[in-house]
């Protein structure tokens, strides 16, 4: 997304030392799609891209790759990324050649209850110290490299810390990004002096830097996990969080937090079992609960394989169906009973994908019963007291890694909104994340989704991860709020349903059907496809863009293929080890 500065890869260049041009190192150049040998890594950004590709030429493995790429989107995407924040890796581990996942999303204090968003208005809730959930990204790098990684988090923070300090080159998703959150900013004292210098979003072509977040790493990298979960960081950020700094004569509500000490000492970071379905003679692994990410894209995948011809009105009645029960049933399943046996079950996709025919499905689809009773084509009964959660944030970002050694991850990491809560910890340059407010606000009884001590609010995250007789083929991922889901899953359809190659996956018009009355859709896929399924009762609303994927497949003789979005965010940046 940013030309990448001499400063990601720690190049020192002084004055009568620079060399002649025929002897400097080759300018690298963003690009969206890279084939090669030896590891590749895709991310929205050239900058996060050339550090993780620089950890793989150094012997680190994918792991240590997404793990160091991370922390260099905490700088260049800080509105969407950040050590404050949390996310979802899926893993694939060739020693062992078993898929794994990493959970670490954010949890809510144990002061949260069912109704601590009730009557609140969302806006209010999102730039608040009340949204902000316990962080889990810090956790979840420690346990990623410890398990799975060879880099030490010390060495995995120094490029992201040398890249804060010496900064990036403003582009226009940034400016843009800026300025649409520039009011709020404004309302926080600590915000406003880091993002809105001289009262406005730094000018695009200026070098943006970040010495408080750089000085940051830098301690934690020296300090450790703790200092974080129970020390002076997490002591600061939940000061912060209970009384944030709003600027003087601000009329903003920016109501105080519930965070304590003892809840950010009480975090893990989880290792579950990840969700797997058979589809197309593949096997495609995603993130289990409290993400919906895998048991809606593989409950859409199932009914898909059963749906009989598979055009893009079953794609969006499919995805209908899946999020009808993704609403009803699907939460932290450490607080509520989730069937995700029945949900990703043949029987369930079988009584789900008769539904489906020639028109279009009426909304709202009710959910289905996952109960093991399956006949034939049952009409489900709508589950009481259910409501369908407030919209997730429409950021977030994914990046994907693979090495020389075959393993493969996909992350997807987030702050929530883009800009998260709105709030910088002072003299820290780290956002805060507004993650509860992915909790349903309420009054809903028998909500899977509620907000509760400790919970985990649902998540539409979906890195995935495609294994062909046992071994990796395709790893795909994309923020975008909930429409997360339809992205990752459209990418699949016309990748091993229509033919489509990787890259022109990617950059296909989508739509999202997320069981709305419209069906959400990019301009070009209602120019493109809108009459026809119009005409079976489909309906669309338009919007500019959905998701910004990353995604790698596995080609011929050891050869990756990495692959980002030519256009929608500006754009990423994929990279290989050897072309």
């Amino acid at each position: 997304m940013r030309r990448v500065t001499g400063a990601a890869l720690g190049i020192v260049v002084m004055g009568a030392l620079v060399a002649p041009p025929a002897q400097a190192r080759p300018q690298v150049e963003k690009k969206p799609v890279a084939e090669g040998y030896g590891g590749a890594v895709a991310t929205v950004d050239l900058d996060a891209s050339k550090i993780a590709l620089d950890v793989l030429k150094h012997g680190g493995n994918a792991m240590d790759a997404v793990v160091a790429g991370a922390a260099a989107l905490g700088v260049t995407e800080p509105y969407s990324a950040g050590l404050a924040g949390g996310g979802f890796i899926v893993y694939y581990d060739a020693r062992s050649r078993r898929v794994i996942n990493i959970d670490g999303r954010e949890t809510a204090p144990a002061k949260m209850t069912p109704s601590t968003f009730e009557g609140i208005p969302f806006d209010q809730a999102v730039t608040s110290g009340l949204s902000v959930g316990v962080p889990g990204s810090v956790a979840q790098w420690d346990l990623a490299l410890r398990r799975h990684g060879t880099l030490s988090l010390k060495k995995a923070l120094k490029p992201a810390a040398d890249l804060a300090r010496k900064g990036f080159v403003v582009d226009q998703t940034f400016y843009d990004q800026t300025a649409a959150n520039a009011a709020r900013f404004a309302d926080i004292t600590s915000t406003a002096a880091l993002y809105l210098p001289n009262g406005a979003p730094p000018p695009v072509g200026s070098t943006f830097r970040n010495p408080d977040l750089a000085r940051t790493y830098q301690e934690l990298a020296d300090k450790g996990p703790s200092w974080l979960y129970g020390g002076k960081l997490g002591q600061e950020i939940v000061a912060t969080v209970k009384a944030p700094p709003v600027t003087p004569g601000s009329t903003r509500n920016v109501r105080a937090g519930l965070m304590e000490v003892s809840d950010l000492r009480a975090y893990k970071a989880l290792t579950p079992e990840p969700t797997k379905v058979r589809w197309n003679n593949l096997d495609v692994y995603g993130m289990a609960p409290p993400s919906s990410g895998g048991s809606t894209v593989g409950e859409a995948l199932n009914i898909l394989e059963y749906a009989g011809p598979v055009g893009l009105s079953e794609y969006l009645d499919a995805s209908r169906l899946a999020f009808a029960d993704r609403n009803a049933y699907v939460g932290d399943p450490a607080f509520v009973q989730v069937p995700l046996r029945e949900l990703l079950s043949e029987g369930f996709a079988k009584e789900r994908a008769c539904l489906i025919g020639d028109t279009a499905l009426p909304h709202p689809a009710a959910p289905g019963q996952p109960d093991g009773a399956y006949g034939p084509c049952a009409t489900p009964a709508p589950a009481p007291g259910t409501k369908e959660q407030q919209p997730e944030g429409p950021e977030t970002t994914h990046l994907v890694a693979s090495d020389r050694w075959g393993n493969v991850a996909a992350y997807n990491i987030t702050i929530e909104q883009t800009g998260g809560a709105g709030i910088v910890v002072p003299g820290r340059g780290v956002l805060l994340n507004n993650e509860m407010t992915d909790f349903t606000f309420g009054p809903a009884p028998g909500d899977p989704n509620l907000p509760a001590p400790g919970k985990r609010p649902r998540s539409s995250m979906a890195p995935t991860i495609v294994l062909k007789d046992g071994r990796p083929l395709l790893a795909v991922g994309s923020p975008g709020g909930a429409t997360i889901i339809t992205t990752v899953l459209q990418i699949l359809v016309n990748r091993f349903t229509f033919g489509m190659s990787l890259p022109d996956a990617l950059a296909a018009p989508r739509a999202s059907q997320r069981n709305t009355a419209a069906t959400q859709a990019e301009q070009a896929f209602i120019d493109r496809y809108g009459p026809e399924l119009t005409a079976k009762g489909h309906t669309f609303t338009p919007t500019p863009e959905i998701g910004a994927a990353t995604a790698l497949e596995f080609l011929r003789h050891g050869k990756v293929q990495a692959v980002a979005e030519p256009a929608r965010r500006g754009g990423g940046s994929a990279l290989v080890v050897k072309d």
